[in-house]
């Protein structure tokens, strides 16, 4: 199992930025995902996290309104849209996925067992 994060870098506040996680030796038929952040200095926290089978998705407070997610099976591949982005957004963000769908995740977030390297996003004028 491999989970590679792209398209992190540099944005303006109140910029957009779309990070990919392509995930290879999952199923995406039966899959869980979470995203997560670590800012510097800051403990890791949860971004979103998805469970495929229950076709769902949770957000943590502090992106709701702002990031989406979405998948394209066909490509194996995981996004993370983030729009109107504040300097407190700035992180190292990380992909990470389980064998199998889990409702948990349609609430919140649970310790997951592949994880990728990270892709970092800097917020800054």
């Amino acid at each position: 199992v491999q989970l590679v994060e792209s398209g992190g870098g540099l944005v303006q506040p109140g910029g957009s930025l779309r990070l990919s996680c392509a995930v290879s030796g999952l199923s995406f038929d039966d899959i869980g995902i979470a995203w997560f952040r670590q800012a510097p200095g800051k403990e890791r926290e949860g971004v979103l996290s998805f469970s495929s089978r229950d076709d769902c998705t949770y957000y943590a407070d502090s992106v709701k309104g702002r990031f989406t997610f979405s998948s394209d099976n066909a490509k194996n591949t995981v996004y993370l849209q983030m729009e109107s982005l504040k300097p407190e957004d700035t992180a190292v963000y990380t992909c990470t996925a389980e064998i199998g769908s889990d409702p948990l995740l349609c609430h919140g977030f649970r310790l997951m067992r592949y994880w990728g390297k990270g892709a970092r996003v800097t917020v800054s004028s």
